[in-house]
């Protein structure tokens, strides 16, 4: 039988998610030109955390979730309000391009479907599981040619961004059934504010600041979009769709983000990076078409 109506709306609500997500990678390497990794990391979340504070109070909802419920949202801060964030900032200041970070990004569907087994007891079918081990390896393959053979040091820390983010993402989108998603991100950002409000203030005043108009809209962007206009349709999408189904549209971001770092940051996409991200597109049509 056909999907129910709101089943149907998660793939689309979570695209539209991956669509702000796509331009993290490029926002960042902009953001980095004039601001430390680590501040880039906190500041972000800061601005994510004003916005988020706002919005509950316009709606009259408490600034903090449920205290039954406080362990599942630090999961999710610190799997995308600081893991995430702060580890593909380090990534790119080693020398990582957003256009190599943006491939590796495929991986973070096979990361959040498995969370999704053990948190939100998904159970993909057999099929579902082969389409997106293929796409892991499609990435894994660009990832060692362009790295020699070799694993580097930044594929490290995006690998480890992964599984923060699929923890993040798969726990957003089991909270996300019960309420809206705008309210589960910014539960988690108010709730991780004493750490990043203090982090923030601490490294704008030992840093060096190169506050040029490029950083500062590299900064705005992650701090505004990634960490918080995106995540309102990507947990709803989570939510209504599944989230190890739904979350397989984040396939696509490859592809997206290597066109931004391409006119946003200048960045040169060989035929190699331009290869895996079409194999792992082909890869998302079948976990799309897979109930």
């Amino acid at each position: 039988p056909p999907p129910p109506p709101r089943a149907r709306q998660g793939p689309p609500l979570a695209f539209t998610g991956v669509v702000a997500f796509s331009g993290s990678l490029p926002a960042t390497a902009l953001a980095l030109r004039g601001f430390d990794p680590y501040l880039v990391g906190f500041a972000r979340a800061v601005i994510a955390v004003l916005i988020a504070a706002a919005c509950l109070l316009a709606a009259g909802a408490p600034l903090l979730p449920p205290r039954a419920e406080w362990r599942s949202y630090a999961l999710i801060a610190l799997g995308v309000v600081l893991g995430f964030p702060l580890l593909t900032g380090l990534a790119l200041d080693l020398g990582s391009s957003s256009a190599h970070a943006a491939v590796v990004t495929g991986l973070l569907p096979a990361a959040t479907a498995a969370v999704a087994v053990v948190r939100a007891g998904e159970r993909p079918r057999p099929l579902f599981w082969a389409a997106a081990a293929a796409g892991a390896a499609a990435v894994t393959a660009v990832t060692l040619s362009q790295g020699g053979g070799r694993v580097t040091l930044p594929d490290l820390l995006l690998a480890g961004a992964l599984l923060a983010a699929g923890a993040g993402y798969a726990e957003g989108g089991r909270l996300a059934r019960n309420r809206p998603g705008w309210q589960v991100i910014s539960h988690a950002l108010v709730l991780s504010a004493p750490i990043t409000v203090p982090a923030t203030v601490v490294l704008a005043a030992v840093t060096e600041l190169r506050p040029a108009p490029d950083a500062l809209a590299g900064l705005g962007y992650v701090g505004a979009v990634s960490m918080f206009l995106g995540f309102i349709p990507w947990y709803a999408g989570l939510a209504r769709g599944g989230i190890a189904r739904a979350g397989q549209t984040q396939l696509l971001q490859p592809l997206l983000t290597l066109v931004w770092s391409w006119l946003l940051v200048g960045e040169h996409v060989g035929p190699v990076t331009v290869l895996g991200a079409v194999a792992v597109l082909g890869c998302t049509a079948v976990t799309q078409r897979l109930r």
